[in-house]
């Protein structure tokens, strides 16, 4: 039984997780040869201060192209 982790950005609509969550799926039976009910997928969302890149909140990421851009 797989079981997959997604970590977000806090945002997304609840249609879009629902059409990732059926893509991902459809795309492990196929590979994996398992059943859609054998697939677990666990989302978990993050807010834009609680993931960083490069030492960089992605608040601040996207405050300074804001600026730039």
């Amino acid at each position: 039984m797989p079981i997959l982790e997604m970590h977000l950005l806090e945002g997304r609509s609840a249609e879009r997780k629902r059409k990732a969550v059926e893509a991902v799926t459809e795309a492990l039976v196929r590979t994996l040869e398992v059943r859609p009910d054998q697939v677990r997928i666990l989302i978990t969302e993050h807010s834009q201060e609680h993931f960083a890149v490069g030492g960089r909140t992605a608040a601040q990421r996207r405050e300074e192209a804001a600026r730039e851009g």
